[in-house]
């Protein structure tokens, strides 16, 4: 006979307030088998959790049911306290009365009836519990960081000193990612260089750090401690253990005219080419599209003047299997593209560029040599306007409706070193409002208007036009002083909005982690569990979960990096052990639960039977890795003869609760 105990939350007043918790406690009390029913203000605090274990050894209870709040907060608070008294912790019931229930009502009436119900369902389902024993599997002592950016260098500097090997994977061939695009950084107005380019060498130069630059996640299966990744390095036809960078084939390249990535093509670059000076590895790639020995087999210049052999046009791309203890994301993001925002003319002038296009060309090493010059005549702009917020905090249909957050910063520095570097250049800066909430920041942006004189007009811009003059008209809204304006600008700079980059999404499926509506990835819990992701092993690290500046890139990516080396550290991990099984008498062979499984944790395999007439047959039935599978129950669902089942969330324990929700 059960001996079920049944414990009812106030959690202060977020559920008192809505739900009568003594009435309650008073209902679930006179359920079958319930032989302790009582209320407590904080169940989750350490006096809650001595009433639950004291009621455990003075009642012999055989299970109990905690009405509080989600499971994902404290349930294993719970079983912890359930196991201290001698319970098995998978006889421990949480009934959601404060997100499923006070949260969501305003009648105390209907929010105490609906509490009752759930709480007769966890008393159904746990009558239906089974004592469950967790096992163990070993961890893998090696991470993996996707993005090769400062986030995704500093997360595998952290594990590196830490003594685990790390390995990077890089798109591009070169890490750095947008660090390396920019000029100057804020609140300090540093090279971005000087400080990035230390990292990215020492990052090359760790023996435990193992750099796949010019690759992609391909696959990835297995679970949290044993990760199974596939990694796609593409052919670069150049050999990276023989190249020494020393750029002669650069310079050779008849194919000169090639749009240059890294300066947003604002220059060109050749055939084959080192996307920067600096660049980590420092190994020629070829691009296919534009090499003439690759197109049509003529040329190949660059093969006779490489000294070192290094070039191979035979070169095929090629896939790397190793498995991972911890997995960090850390992709990063993209300015949006802006084609659709005609009435700022940027596809159809020259001289109106985005932030990042002009951080390229006030760099030293960008097209111009750090000289500001209008693309357009190349000539020195003495007039310039920043249009804030270029599709952020705009509707869903036209751009994001988020704050990219960096925006208002990084217009604050370049208006200031335009000023310092061009005194007779007159800045203007259009915004909705100014966001500047970091340390320093605020100060930041008053230095912009106090010492530098930029002229921020609080307003926004209808259209911008450009004339036959080479000028550009810039009509706006003052909505201070209700004017409408018109500034005959030099050059007009959109400080366009970020999204997650465009891996993300199908990264995201590879991994079974979440995303928002935005595609950027959601952590486990915004502010207890804010590196994590809701699948385990999985690490978020920088803009990949939204936007940041560098110093909150760098501060999240050593967060990261401390959660994989809390992983890395075990020798093992214990399972989960509510996982499916396979009824193999029920069992057809169907295949339908091995093809929805997200974890590749079931197999099929032939097994003999003996028959009611004693001979044998031979049937094809499904097995569960019990270490793999993860107990989403997508296989239950699946199964059309029944034959799949998951422990502790088995059909007849489902099926006990919705027939208590329905008498």
């Amino acid at each position: 006979m059960q001996r079920i105990g049944v414990f009812v939350c106030h959690c202060g007043t977020n559920i008192a307030a809505t739900v009568d918790v003594k009435a309650v406690a008073e209902a679930l009390g006179h359920e079958p088998g319930v032989v302790i029913s009582q209320d407590y203000q904080y169940m989750c605090s350490e006096s809650g959790q001595n009433l639950v274990k004291d009621a455990i050894k003075e009642h012999n209870l055989s299970g109990i049911v905690v009405c509080s709040c989600s499971p994902r907060m404290h349930e294993n608070t719970f079983r912890k306290a359930a196991a201290a008294a001698g319970l098995n912790p998978y006889l421990v019931e949480i009934a959601n009365i404060r997100e499923q229930c006070s949260w969501i009502h305003r009648e105390i009436a209907t929010a105490t009836e609906k509490a009752i119900v759930l709480g007769k369902a966890a008393v159904a389902k746990v009558h239906l519990n089974a004592p469950l024993t967790a096992g163990e599997s070993p961890v893998v002592k090696r991470a993996l960081v996707i993005g090769g950016g400062i986030a995704g260098i500093q997360t595998a500097l952290d594990i590196a000193e830490a003594g685990f090997d790390v390995d990077i994977v890089e798109k591009e061939p070169t890490i750095g990612g947008k660090m390396a695009q920019i000029d100057k950084t804020f609140p300090t107005l540093d090279c971005a260089a000087c400080i990035l380019t230390p990292k990215m060498v020492e990052a090359a130069q760790n023996e435990k750090i193992h750099i796949h630059s010019y690759s992609e996640v391909a696959d990835v299966k297995g679970f949290v401690g044993n990760f199974t990744v596939t990694i796609r390095k593409k052919a670069r036809f150049v050999d990276e253990t023989k190249c020494t960078g020393c750029g002669l084939c650069t310079e050779k390249c008849p194919m000169k005219k090639v749009p240059n990535e890294f300066n947003l093509g604002l220059d060109n670059r050749t055939a084959v080419y080192i996307p920067f000076a600096q660049a980590v590895p420092k190994v020629a790639a070829i691009d296919p599209n534009y090499c003439l020995m690759l197109k049509n087999g003529k040329c190949g210049i660059c093969s006779k003047v490489c000294s070192v052999g290094a070039i191979d046009y035979k070169q095929q791309d090629r896939l790397i299997e190793e498995k991972y203890g911890a997995i960090v994301v850390a992709t990063g993001f993209n300015p949006i593209k802006l084609d659709r925002y005609d009435e700022f003319a940027y596809n159809t002038c020259p001289d109106v560029v985005t932030s990042l296009e002009l951080e390229r060309l006030m760099n030293a090493a960008g097209p111009n040599g750090g000289t500001l010059l209008r693309p357009s005549d190349k000539t020195h702009p003495h007039k310039i306007v920043f249009v804030q917020c270029v599709g952020s905090r705009c509707d869903d249909s036209k751009g994001k409706s988020y704050c990219s957050k960096i925006c208002c910063m990084y217009t604050a520095k370049h208006a200031m070193l335009i000023r310092e570097k061009y005194p007779d250049t007159e800045v203007y800066v259009f915004y909705i409002d100014v966001r500047a909430p970091g340390k320093n920041f605020d100060e930041f942006y008053r230095r912009a208007v106090e010492q530098y004189n930029v002229h921020y007009i609080k307003g926004m811009v209808g259209k911008v036009t450009p004339l036959s003059s080479g000028k550009i008209d810039v009509q706006a809204s003052d909505l201070l002083s209700n004017e409408q304006l018109h500034i005959d600008a030099d050059m007009v700079v959109l400080a366009a909005a970020i999204e997650p980059d465009k891996s993300a999404r199908p990264l995201a499926t590879m991994l079974t982690t979440q995303m928002d509506t935005n595609d950027f990835f959601t952590e486990a819990h915004p502010k207890l569990r804010p590196v994590e992701s809701a699948t385990a092993g999985i690490f978020l690290s920088g803009a990949c979960q939204g936007p940041k500046d560098i110093p909150e890139t760098v501060a999240q990516a050593s967060a990261a990096a401390a959660k994989a080396i809390g992983l890395l550290c075990k020798n093992s991990i214990t399972c989960n052990p509510c996982v499916a099984h396979s009824d193999e008498l029920m069992c057809n062979g169907c295949s339908a639960c091995e093809k929805v499984c997200p974890y590749g944790a079931i197999t099929y395999q032939d097994k003999e039977f003996r028959m009611p007439d004693k001979t044998t047959a031979v049937r094809r039935v499904a097995s569960v890795n019990p270490a793999v599978c993860q107990g989403c129950g997508a296989c239950t669902v699946a199964c059309p003869s029944g034959a799949m089942d998951l422990n502790g969330f088995s059909n007849s324990q489902i099926m006990a609760e919705v027939d208590a929700i329905c008498k």
